[in-house]
């Protein structure tokens, strides 16, 4: 892949040696270009205006503006948000989900794992490494009634529900299709209309709609 194709990245951190190390990584790569660094959420908002990102490689808590309150401010654009977090889940990474965020990636994560993620959010699938995942769901069971009102089910066929459950669990479109033993593109079909008619963008929302409508419940499976 060319370089005036790759997918282009703006990192964002308030560390200095963590966000010039990311940048180093992802420039390395043939399909990656990172067209831009910041140290907050605002300057992240600026360079974003500037260079049109493909991904946003985002830190959660950082001066001036956080990663969720600027994930919220790019909802709109054609840029996806990967964010970075630690082991600590709290209600920083519930709202950046609730924000438009396409998905997690520890900090600890190795090289591989975190070119690997840039490409996945970038081909528009969402991403939740395990151990956020795991502890996304202990922190909805601890959570106490949600304030807002989730979108309705209502709107949704038997076989979409079906389908969200086994999304909200973490499986991919080839596992869902061999679990309900349908092809794997009408699978695709089923996710997409869910997205449509609840209103979201990606998988990592659909967790948040199946756990906040009690139609998955932490700990079951």
């Amino acid at each position: 892949m060319t370089l005036e194709h790759a997918t282009k990245v703006v990192v964002v951190d308030d560390q200095d040696m963590v966000r010039a190390g990311f940048a180093a990584l992802l420039n390395a790569q043939a399909d990656l270009e990172v067209v831009g660094q910041a140290a907050d959420g605002q300057a992240a908002l600026e360079v974003c205006v500037r260079t049109a990102p493909d991904v946003v490689l985002m830190d959660v808590r950082m001066p001036v503006m956080d990663g969720v309150e600027a994930t919220r401010r790019l909802a709109n654009t054609r840029a996806r948000v990967l964010m970075l977090t630690t082991f600590d889940i709290d209600d920083y990474v519930y709202a950046a989900l609730r924000a438009g965020a396409s998905g997690f990636l520890l900090k600890d994560a190795t090289p591989e794992e975190l070119v690997a993620a840039v490409r996945v959010v970038a081909a528009g699938e969402s991403l939740l490494d395990p151990v956020v995942t795991s502890r996304l769901i202990a922190h909805f069971a601890s959570r106490p009634a949600l304030a807002s009102t989730p979108p309705s089910l209502e709107v949704l066929t038997p076989r979409e529900r079906e389908v969200l459950v086994w999304v909200a669990r973490g499986e991919s479109n080839t596992e869902i299709a061999t679990r309900l033993t349908l092809a794997e593109q009408t699978i695709k079909t089923h996710v997409s209309r869910i997205f449509l008619k609840l209103g979201i963008r990606d998988r990592a929302q659909a967790v948040m709609v199946a756990y906040e409508t009690g139609l998955v419940s932490p700990g079951v499976f």
